[in-house]
């Protein structure tokens, strides 16, 4: 199990930056390192039960392949997935 704080992976980033989105300077980020608050959603990608609590009006778990490890066209996959999902999820939402 990876944890947060640790440095986005080097296939990540060239995948963002392939469309446009330079991440080379993010880090993974935890829970702790959000404000404790309610929040309208959460999205998880594939924790299931061993998520933290978060409180939050709907929660969603995607159940994305975890890419760490893998071709960099697993990387591509996991990339276009997570952007399909969030356009519908912003579609439903109307925005």
């Amino acid at each position: 199990m990876r944890r947060a704080g640790a440095v986005v992976s080097a296939n990540a980033v060239q995948v963002m930056k392939e469309v446009g989105i330079d991440i080379s300077s993010q880090s993974s980020k935890g829970f702790a390192d959000l404000p404790h608050k309610e929040y309208d959603c959460v999205v998880t990608m594939g924790c299931g039960v061993v998520c933290p609590f978060y409180p939050a009006k709907e929660k969603l778990d995607w159940q994305i392949e975890d890419p760490i490890g893998q071709s960099i066209e697993v990387f591509r996959q996991v990339r276009d997935e997570i952007k399909t999902k969030v356009q519908d999820l912003l579609s439903k939402v109307g925005l």
